[in-house]
């Protein structure tokens, strides 16, 4: 059996082809986390007066804060009905992928403190933190 020089060159170049284009598997970014919180009242407030009340939006991973931002101050007849409610949307900073705790903090002058909190499981990529200040 004879191999003719010709041959030779023939598969030399598809094995060097073959070789160089393989491509490299590096595995995806996972998509980004978004928290979406809404605010908004279904009650009445028309008659609480002057009351201010300081809402905080928090995003939390175990004992990290991860984001918080603090809406301007309000009077607690201002905070706005279900068609215009408040909309904030916060990708999850570092793409966070475990458990959050994520929501609002408020305190109502003269009154106290309180919250309105809710978990982001793992693997969560979007969550809508829906509160009817009531």
């Amino acid at each position: 059996m004879k191999i003719s020089f010709s041959s030779i060159l023939l598969c030399v170049p598809m094995i060097l082809c073959s070789i160089s284009c393989k491509k490299d598997h590096a595995t995806p970014a996972p998509p980004a986390r978004t928290i979406q919180f809404q605010l908004y009242t279904t009650h009445d407030f028309s008659d609480a007066g002057d009351e201010k009340i300081d809402f905080t939006m928090i995003i939390h991973a175990g004992s990290t804060d991860l984001w918080d931002s603090q809406l301007p101050p309000m009077k607690v007849k201002d905070i706005p009905g279900l068609a215009n409610k408040l909309v904030v949307e916060k990708q999850v900073p570092g793409n966070n992928t475990g458990k959050l705790l994520v929501g609002f903090l408020y305190t109502i002058e003269g009154v106290g403190q309180s919250w309105n909190l809710d978990t982001a499981q793992a693997g969560e990529n979007f969550k809508v933190i829906a509160y009817d200040f009531n």
